[in-house]
Formats: structure tokens, C-alpha cells, sequence
């Protein structure tokens, strides 16, 4: 994926504070899947599931028309 260096900026960061944060405040649990979360940043969505001592990062792409929700159902 090719980022502008904001959005890279801001995922990298965002994907970091996960480690220490697993439910920010603004992370939403994704209907229809038992363990995986959502996070938004501006146009782009991080999809993420967790553990006891690890954050699994599964889908990072744009919002667009639920482009990355599609996506993750394959």
C-alpha cells in the first residue's frame, strides 16, 4: 500500500498505540465477527484482533463504499 507520508504517519502511530491501548476509545468491536475490532483513521480503517500478548493486525485499507469490509470476507 502506498501512503501519503500523513496517513503512514498516522497508521504507523495508531497501529503502535494499539500495543499499549487494545480498545481505544474510538475502536468499535465489528458486527458478525466474535474477536476483531475496528479502528478509523481519517479515510482508512484498521482491522484488528487481539490476544493476551498480541495485537494481529488483519486488513489495513480506505473506507470507500466498505471496500475493506469486503475484503475481509474473503
Amino acid at each position: 500500500m502506498d501512503l501519503p507520508a500523513k496517513q503512514y504517519k498516522q497508521i504507523v502511530t495508531t497501529v503502535l498505540c494499539l500495543i499499549k491501548n487494545l480498545r481505544p476509545h474510538d475502536s468499535s468491536k465489528l458486527q458478525g465477527f466474535d474477536d476483531m475490532y475496528r479502528v478509523d483513521i481519517g479515510e482508512y480503517r484498521i482491522i484488528y484482533s487481539f490476544d493476551d500478548s498480541i495485537v494481529y493486525i488483519k486488513l489495513i485499507g480506505k473506507r470507500n463504499g466498505g471496500e475493506v469490509y469486503k475484503k475481509l470476507k474473503r
